[in-house]
């Protein structure tokens, strides 16, 4: 028996090889699925079927790719309509695997059709329990994702269900089962998710709050729809995505890659609705960009950052890269639903300059001087963070405007006044700032290093 987890640290998201005896199934997959691919050549193993836990929201499944390139069943759980072959499996319909077996188990909550897998051997002694959205370490997934893809049960009804799926399905399963969950921390499927990616269901049963056996169906309710921020823009898109298909990412891979020159670069950015998306690192960008591009860093959380700022919007897409990176940013980009990368500038930002186009620069302070510099300036300030973020300390007079509100936040900035932008460490400042720009705001300076280089001193924490 073969158990393999693939992490994947941009999407928070865990996908898994499970094996026995030649035969192998995927959990989840993510849509570049050479990975899986390669594990069951090397062990000489046939990929007989791929399991989806439920229709995911952050991200593009591998499904489609996978069940293309190698003849595999795509398996959904009970009442999962989808517009290409797969098979609705029934509750506690059991799949053999070699000499071993997984039975799907139906945890209607974070969506209608979510489902668990419990993987049992030979012996029927359970082994993993694949949980995907259902139950996480230290919380369980969030219930009002769903509304993107059935407008009719409302957040409170889903985490009813969840809350009998945890009691009916989860809690009866032997404690020395191992979890295997879908995310881990930085999600944005829960609210408190532990940074293990693995664990045994028996400290899931001491530790996580929503296996309380004393907690009520209310009390269960009211925790899980409390406190939850907005579900990121993209979200619905993706759902349907993964519901009705998706092109091919070999193909994607083929057009986003091509070349371009400056002059060719500057022509295509030049056409109506081209949008220009710079992956560099902030301090490149900050150093000098091409005007109105947008930066998003592809070395941090890239593709749901370019989902929610970007919206999977038809624009076409054209972009910055470090030389060497352009391949991951369009595999990045498709993970989330872009399909209209049509290229790439070739040599980057140093041949632009050499071709003699001019570039832009943001202005940038280190985080221990920003006291200082705010008393002698009397500049503004703006965090970026989130509302929770804010709330456990934030500089002095800081209004609070969240990245993933940044196009109704232009609206509230005085163009006649400077301000500071600052987040938890410069990263999302840089995007929060590079949009304004886009949209004809110029009077902002980053903050390098963020709120974890300024003083404290300075800092204000706030009540709860």
């Amino acid at each position: 028996m073969k158990i393999e987890q693939f992490y994947e640290k941009c999407l928070s998201q865990a996908s898994y090889y499970i094996e026995d005896n030649g035969i192998a199934v995927i959990v989840d997959p993510l849509r570049d699925i050479q990975q899986y691919l390669d594990l069951a050549e090397k062990n000489q193993a046939r990929i007989s079927y791929i399991f989806e836990t439920h229709f995911h929201a952050d991200f593009i499944s591998g499904h489609l790719e996978l069940a293309r390139k190698t003849g595999a069943e795509i398996v959904f759980g009970p009442g999962a309509n989808t517009e290409f072959d797969s098979y609705s499996a029934k509750d506690g319909e059991i799949f053999k695997i070699g000499s071993a077996s997984i039975e799907l188990l139906h945890t209607p909550g974070h969506t209608l059709e979510s489902v668990c897998l419990l993987l049992r051997d030979s012996d029927q002694k359970e082994l993993a329990l694949f949980t995907g959205d259902t139950l996480f370490l230290g919380d369980v997934g969030r219930p009002d994702l769903a509304q993107s893809s059935d407008k009719q049960i409302s957040s409170q009804d889903l985490a009813g269900k969840l809350y009998d799926s945890l009691r009916e399905k989860i809690l009866p399963i032997p404690g020395e089962t191992i979890v295997y969950p879908g995310h881990g921390a930085g999600s944005a499927c829960g609210k408190n998710m532990s940074k293990e990616t693995s664990g045994t269901l028996a400290a899931q049963k001491t530790d996580n709050y929503a296996l309380n056996t004393q907690l009520s169906r209310e009390e269960f309710i009211n925790l899980l729809c409390e406190g939850l921020d907005n579900p990121p823009a993209y979200f619905p898109e993706n759902v349907k995505i993964n519901a009705s298909g998706y092109p091919n990412l070999d193909h994607l891979m083929d057009t986003g890659l091509r070349a371009m020159n400056p002059a060719a670069f500057l022509e295509r950015s030049r056409r109506m609705g081209t949008l220009i998306l710079d992956t560099r690192m902030p301090s490149a960008y900050a150093a000098g960009h091409i005007s109105g591009a947008i930066n998003i860093g592809l070395n941090g959380n890239f593709a749901p950052w370019a989902g929610e700022l970007l919206q999977l919007s038809q624009r076409e897409i054209i972009f910055l890269a470090e030389p060497g990176k352009e391949a991951e940013v369009v595999k990045r980009l498709a993970r989330v639903g872009f399909h209209q990368v049509s290229g790439y500038l070739e040599g980057g930002i140093d041949e632009w300059i050499n071709q003699g186009h001019e570039v832009c620069l943001i202005k940038e302070v280190d985080g221990d001087q920003l006291p200082a510099y705010v008393a002698e300036k009397n500049m503004g300030l703006i965090d970026v963070r989130k509302p929770s973020e804010y709330e456990l300390g934030h500089v002095r007079d800081a209004v609070l405007l969240p990245l993933d509100q940044v196009y109704r936040s232009a609206e509230r900035i005085d163009k006649e006044k400077v301000h500071l932008v600052y987040c938890a460490g410069g990263y999302r400042s840089m995007m929060f700032i590079s949009i304004l720009r886009s949209l004809g705001i110029f009077n902002l300076i980053n903050v390098r290093g963020g709120f974890a280089a300024i003083p404290k001193d300075d800092a204000a924490a706030v009540s709860q």
